[in-house]
């Protein structure tokens, strides 16, 4: 017999600083355990919705610290709010990509997530919000602007309680989210239903991957002799989607997982799979340090959408990952055989996509930085493919990026590349003939986390004043622009990018400071919307290299002369005190 509940109203007041960001609201533990604050952020959601009553959404999580509290919470405000059905990740779990999977290939209203992506968990770190829409995707910014304004003048939320009215207790205790199973609950009030389904985390994504990518020719590939493949989960969601996939579907070995049990912490590290964050993996493919480096390693971050591709002691840059992938997505990569009829990347990735776009002659877009903006192009079937230089690949496949999709799509194309030869073709191998072919850009990104508030939009400041002298000194609107007396190549764009959506029309404005180069050079500087404390200043630095002779040197020193420009006209050091940043990749 199915248990009951009420639903009350339950007094609140506004709290400031419920604005989301480019990927959902993300602020640390302490603050989202305060009073009445998830509450408010999850009412003022539901509140923005339309026919959301009986509707299905799904819910889950990376599994970090407070996730499942969060849980249990958010199912007590969807059945306030008339919410038929919630579709919960088993114990809580749900990578993004496999929501995204979810809610396409159920056909549901939407989905709540609970990750800070690839920031640090734990009772002192961070913790986040975000909602998809029923196309998967994130929800856009038409959606995000109501949650807001609700979350400034919100007086109550409606939460479902015990019979007796006590709205401290949760009547769906009873719900054992590490069973999968199905459990409704009647609403004393009307007699409307309300039901809990603890799904399989893996099942509707890991069905999909199937049906995308070749798994017999990927199975070959980790049975042939000398080829050998290591995937840092980084103790974030993925483990259990990697163990499931590399071990028991490809028949890796038992240990090709590493880091692979999803930790409420993750382990105490930093689940953002770079150079930095992943030094144990990067070691570990490094041939002068562990003699028996793997042929390919992997990583993925704390909730499952960023990527990071390596070979023997070969990192394969974002920027350059997502060209390759398009250029040998239709003859590697089943699910592209028919064709592309275009590709898109935010606007600090390096151009090398451009690139393969033009060989291909298909569309390219250029896009601000967040995964929601190639949404309308993979609905329109303008782009298939879709990548960020923040270590995020995807196709249109889900509306998120996808970091095991990435993983997948690096196998298919080696095993593609060595099927009929003695020996499989290495990661560098396939890397240098691209550039070749495409030229090489090269590609740097320092990151400066937790700046003061204050500092970081002095640096901006500055930045425009710098750009609005520049133009102010052109003649004609194509005159080349002088950036710095001492520094010979001309600026031909100095701007503060905006982007106008060509499926709707909407625009973006104020995306990143940019200064593009005669040369096709560029340097560009943006605030990061994705920390949860303080101010990240990202700065991006890009070079391109046509002649093969001049594709073998390092990125640091390839870039230095534009790095160095970059952080003497920018003032960075003198406004924010770094002498280095947290991060280069």
């Amino acid at each position: 017999m199915a248990s009951t509940f009420k639903v009350a109203p339950v007094p609140t007041t506004p709290i400031e600083g419920q604005k989301t960001g480019t990927s959902g609201l993300r602020k640390k533990v302490v603050v989202f355990q305060q009073p009445n604050y998830l509450h408010n952020w999850v009412q003022s959601l539901f509140s923005s919705l339309e026919a959301l009553k009986g509707s299905t959404i799904a819910l889950g999580g990376d599994g970090r610290y407070w996730n499942k509290e969060a849980i249990r919470i958010i199912c007590r405000l969807a059945a306030g709010n008339g919410v038929g059905t919630v579709k919960i990740g088993q114990n809580g779990i749900l990578c993004t990509p496999a929501m995204s999977a979810v809610i396409r290939s159920q056909k549901l209203y939407g989905g709540i997530i609970l990750t800070a992506s690839h920031n640090p968990g734990g009772p002192t770190n961070d913790l986040g919000i975000k909602y998809n829409v029923s196309n998967g995707g994130p929800a856009p910014e038409s959606v995000t602007s109501r949650i807001f304004a609700n979350t400034k003048s919100i007086s109550e939320y409606s939460i479902a309680t015990l019979p007796d009215g006590t709205t401290e207790d949760d009547p769906f205790a009873s719900v054992d989210l590490s069973v999968k199973g199905t459990t409704t609950f009647t609403n004393e009030t009307d007699s409307s239903t309300f039901t809990i389904e603890v799904i399989d985390s893996a099942d509707d994504y890991v069905n999909l991957l199937r049906s995308m990518f070749d798994f017999e020719k990927l199975s070959a590939l980790f049975a042939r002799p000398g080829f050998s493949f290591l995937f840092d989960a980084m103790s974030g969601v993925t483990g259990p989607y990697g163990r499931r996939i590399f071990i028991e579907l490809l028949g890796g070995k038992s240990d090709c997982v590493m880091r692979g049990e999803t930790l409420e912490d993750f382990g105490g590290g930093h689940p953002d799979p770079n150079l930095t964050y992943a030094a144990e993996l990067v070691a570990k493919c490094d041939p002068e340090q562990n003699p028996n480096a793997p042929d390919m390693g992997a990583a993925s971050d704390g909730d499952g959408d960023r990527n990071m591709i390596l070979g023997k002691g070969f990192f394969v840059t974002p920027s350059d990952s997502v060209a390759v992938i398009a250029a040998k997505a239709v003859e590697a990569i089943p699910y592209f055989s028919k064709g592309l009829s275009g590709v898109a990347r935010s606007m600090p990735t390096a151009g090398a996509l451009d690139r393969v776009a033009k060989g291909l002659g298909i569309e390219m877009h250029e896009v601000p930085t967040g995964w929601k903006y190639f949404g309308n192009l993979m609905d329109a079937g303008r782009a298939q493919i879709c990548g960020e230089e923040s270590f995020g690949t995807g196709s249109d496949h889900v509306r998120e990026k996808d970091g095991i999709f990435a993983i997948l799509s690096w196998l298919s194309i080696i095993a593609y590349e060595s099927e009929g030869k003695d020996k499989v073709v290495s990661i560098e191998e396939i890397v240098t003939e691209h550039w070749k072919k495409y030229g090489r850009n090269y590609f740097s990104r320092y990151d400066y986390e937790e700046v003061e508030t204050d500092a970081a939009n002095a640096v901006m400041s500055h930045l425009d004043d710098l750009q609005a002298k520049m133009n102010a000194a052109r003649t004609t609107p194509d005159e080349p622009m002088v950036i710095d007396p001492t520094f010979e190549t001309k600026v031909s764009v100095a701007d503060n990018f905006a982007y106008v959506d060509p499926v709707d029309g909407s625009e973006a404005k104020g995306q990143g400071r940019r200064f593009v180069f005669s040369d096709g050079s560029r340097v560009i500087f943006r605030l990061s919307g994705t920390g949860s404390s303080g101010a990240t200043i990202r700065m991006y630095v890009e070079r391109y290299e046509a002649d093969e002779a001049g594709q073998k040197e390092g990125a640091q020193v390839a870039l230095k002369p534009f790095i160095d420009l970059a952080l003497r006209v920018s003032k960075l050091q003198e406004f924010t005190g770094r002498e280095k940043p947290t991060v280069i990749t």
